[in-house]
């Protein structure tokens, strides 16, 4: 292999690994990976309060929506295994072997007019219980689980 195309493809590695680096939340940061509130765009990242005793509120430069606890409908926290690729680039062939865990949160609710509505949020996985326990206290709806594993995450 010749040079140009070594160095070719460090690049090219460099430019996935930047890519995946960014991808993930970090600290008490949230993304919005999705769902039915088209002002923002899908990726974008923020807080989530759960201050408000009424209202649970996701806030970014990007743009900020509001649900009411009252109009939550339902709850799924779910977990989704990854290779740490960027880490292997960087680091090790081995590195590959381990797993990193995305935490997802699913919030169904109804909006002002009683359409129902949903949103899929990555949250940082030290936040997770406290979220789901916020939540559940405030909404009065129990969080299913998509495997057993999640659960245990949360409940222990």
């Amino acid at each position: 292999m010749d040079a140009k195309k070594v160095i070719a493809s460090i690049l090219i590695l460099l430019f996935l690994w930047s890519d995946l680096a960014f991808a993930a939340v970090r600290g008490r940061e949230v993304m919005y990976v999705g769902g039915t509130i088209a002002e923002i765009p899908e990726g974008t990242k923020g807080l989530l309060d759960t201050k408000d005793k009424k209202v649970l509120t996701f806030e970014s430069p990007q743009g900020s929506f509001e649900i009411p606890y009252d109009q939550i409908t339902s709850l799924e926290y779910g977990q989704k295994a990854g290779r740490r690729l960027g880490v292997a680039i960087t680091l090790t062939i081995w590195a590959l072997f381990s797993k990193k865990r995305k935490h997802f949160l699913t919030i169904g609710f109804k909006d002002g007019e009683g359409d129902p509505q949903g949103v899929v949020l990555e949250i940082p996985k030290q936040y997770t219980k406290v979220f789901i326990a916020t939540i559940e206290a405030r909404s009065g709806i129990e969080c299913e689980y998509e495997s057993e594993e999640a659960r245990k995450h949360v409940h222990g």
